[in-house]
């Protein structure tokens, strides 16, 4: 990666570093799935980084994702431990917005959409049963597409055994994750009409739009209260969401959102944020509903949507 007789041509340390951000990021968020984790990791890299002379390396891009991708894998090493203490379901801390950044720089709705999938809580959640060094060897290899000799390289392993963890975890995530190639404004309308039946408190509506074996995961941290283990199938979930049509009426309030490239629902009581939910979809009917209510994890979202 170092060539020492190259000539100091390349972008200022600052520059080069900002360009490469958002991927840097993806990646970090990607293997941690909390912000100010992966933010914590950009940090340090920046700190190595801006030790180094940028005109001296081969490729800044496979130097800063290299030093990335084995900070987060040690970082997630010692979060592993905490969230095993974790009080219920542990979900991704979402990231909401009004359009994605990086869906932003994909100008067909087909590129959105397969972005958006690698990045949804769905996808996050299934991770989780990923090792370190597997989620990351996946998440280079399917998500970011580098080639092995540059993934052998980014872990500091052979080929072989790079092959060999992509494939075991291609294997446990295709085993765990379902995917729904679903257009965003078919998305869309469905969460309106979702939206419109909960608003309303139509208990039978709402259980319309759930399919048979929709799951719920709930994920309140210990500091709300929440289901411990999925609540499944549509006539459940669908009391839920009416039962608190039923205690508090008019101060309940749903707003469609993109969270992790995808539409999804916040929903505020009182004025008060309550949930981020997102919401899978097969296309005609929800099939999952993963609702982060732990209040850490929505402190951030008022900011990224500002």
């Amino acid at each position: 990666m170092t060539n020492p007789t190259a000539p100091h041509t390349a972008a200022p340390a600052a520059d080069a570093f900002t360009a490469l951000r958002p991927r840097l990021f993806g990646l970090a968020y990607r293997m941690l799935g909390v912000r100010a984790d992966a933010e914590d990791v950009l940090q340090d890299a920046w700190l190595r980084w801006s030790r180094q002379d940028p005109g001296a390396l081969l490729s800044a891009e496979a130097w800063l994702v290299t030093v990335v991708t084995r900070l987060s894998i040690d970082r997630l090493r010692a979060l592993k431990a905490e969230r095993q203490a974790y009080v219920g379901w542990w979900l991704p801390e979402p990231l909401v917005s009004a359009v994605p950044d990086e869906a932003a720089h994909h100008d067909t709705p087909e590129a959105a959409a397969e972005l958006a999938s690698a990045l949804s809580l769905a996808f996050l959640y299934t991770l989780e049963r990923l090792g370190p060094q597997e989620r990351a060897a996946f998440l280079l290899r399917q998500v970011f597409d580098y080639d092995y000799p540059d993934i052998a390289t980014q872990l500091g392993k052979s080929e072989a055994a790079c092959r060999q963890l992509v494939h075991r975890a291609s294997e446990r995530v295709q085993q765990a994750h379902t995917r729904f190639a679903v257009p965003r404004d078919v998305h869309h309308r469905l969460l309106q009409r979702f939206v419109q039946a909960a608003h309303s408190g139509d208990r039978h509506a709402i259980e319309a739009l759930l399919s048979e074996d929709a799951q719920l995961i709930g994920d309140g941290g210990g500091k709300v209260p929440s289901f411990p283990k999925p609540l499944v199938g549509a006539f459940r979930i669908a009391n839920l969401y009416w039962a608190l049509f039923r205690r508090r009426g008019a101060q309940v309030a749903y707003h469609v959102a993109l969270i992790n490239g995808e539409p999804g629902l916040l929903r505020y009581v009182d004025g008060q944020l309550e949930s981020a939910q997102a919401l899978v979809t097969d296309g005609e009917r929800i099939v999952a509903i993963y609702a982060v209510r732990n209040p850490d994890k929505l402190a951030g979202i008022a900011c990224m949507l500002d």
